[in-house]
């Protein structure tokens, strides 16, 4: 790790990032940590995610102490849009206008097309897809007084794929992709670079309990181009980069990271 890239312009920069407790979130909070950004984070496993405070915290008492600081973290259900808000309100109001903001929450639920109801698929759009729209809204005006930012949205190789079995978590991050671009048309003007961060089969704690069994380690082989697993800490990877100045012509655009699965 100590000879991944070093991003000078990420140093005190302002982040918040969505579902930063666990998983790719967790591997994204903590590679901000590292390059000295002020990082505040929301999530609903409140457990996990003060394990990492905690954590990242202890390691800033043994590191240096003039260029990393503490995450900040509020217990926040990303479905609701106010509550949402109001807490990037507040944690905008004690750290200062945010210049990036990572969605990187959500939930693949697994589901079969004929127990799909009205009120199931409107609660996997309020969960995958409403919320960035909100929370780009809600940085907006600080953005702009800011000079400008990036917008990084999570979207899913499922759907490029073709995966079975969640075709309503398909639908909504197949969405990204269109808010995206039309968001950054959008932001532009305001020095806001808006893009999409499509990760693979990434070997998360949850996918690894859940699904990944002898036949996906085939299918891993087999559908990949490059050999080895796919990690959390390969996306964050390309998070910071999106989120650093070395990217500051880069809007618009899908960055996949699958290993070549697709």
């Amino acid at each position: 790790m100590d000879k991944l890239a070093k991003y000078g312009s990420l140093a005190g920069r302002r982040v918040f990032v969505t579902g930063g407790g666990s998983g790719i979130g967790e591997a994204i909070v903590s590679a901000f940590v590292a390059q000295g950004a002020v990082v505040a984070f929301v999530d609903i496993v409140a457990d996990a995610s003060e394990a990492l405070v905690a954590r990242l915290t202890a390691s800033l008492e043994s590191g240096p102490q003039c260029t990393r600081h503490a995450p900040l973290f509020r217990y926040c259900d990303i479905t609701d849009i106010p509550a949402l808000q109001a807490t990037m309100a507040e944690l905008a109001d004690k750290l200062g206008d945010f210049d990036v903001v990572v969605n990187n929450a959500a939930n693949d639920q697994r589901h079969q097309i004929g127990d799909v109801t009205p009120a199931y698929y409107d609660e996997r759009i309020a969960i995958n897809q409403r919320p960035m729209f909100f929370t780009v809204q809600a940085a907006l005006e600080g953005m702009k007084r800011r000079g400008g930012g990036s917008v990084i949205n999570f979207s899913s190789m499922s759907f490029h794929a073709k995966n079975p079995g969640y075709p309503v978590y398909a639908a909504t991050k197949a969405a990204v992709t269109g808010l995206t671009r039309c968001l950054a048309r959008d932001l532009g003007p305001f020095n806001i670079r808006v893009n999409t961060v499509t990760p693979g089969w990434v070997m998360t704690q949850r996918q690894v309990e859940l699904w990944l069994d002898e036949a996906g380690e085939a299918e891993i082989r087999r559908a990949q181009c490059l050999p080895g697993k796919l990690m959390s800490e390969d996306i964050a990877a390309m998070v910071l980069f999106l989120a650093a100045d070395d990217s500051k012509m880069c809007t618009a655009q899908d960055f996949v990271v699958d290993a070549g699965w697709t």
